[in-house]
């Protein structure tokens, strides 16, 4: 019961802190997904 707990608090502290994160490498969607590379079939 512990380790699943565990788990469960690791798994809401890195949806809670993946958001800013990636904020603070510059990351976005949007450019991810544009672009001359990407293929629009």
């Amino acid at each position: 019961m512990k380790a699943f707990l565990a788990a469960v608090a690791v798994m809401a502290v890195i949806t809670v802190a993946a958001p800013f994160a990636l904020e603070q490498i510059d990351f976005s969607a949007a450019d991810a997904g544009t672009g001359s590379a990407v293929r629009l079939d």
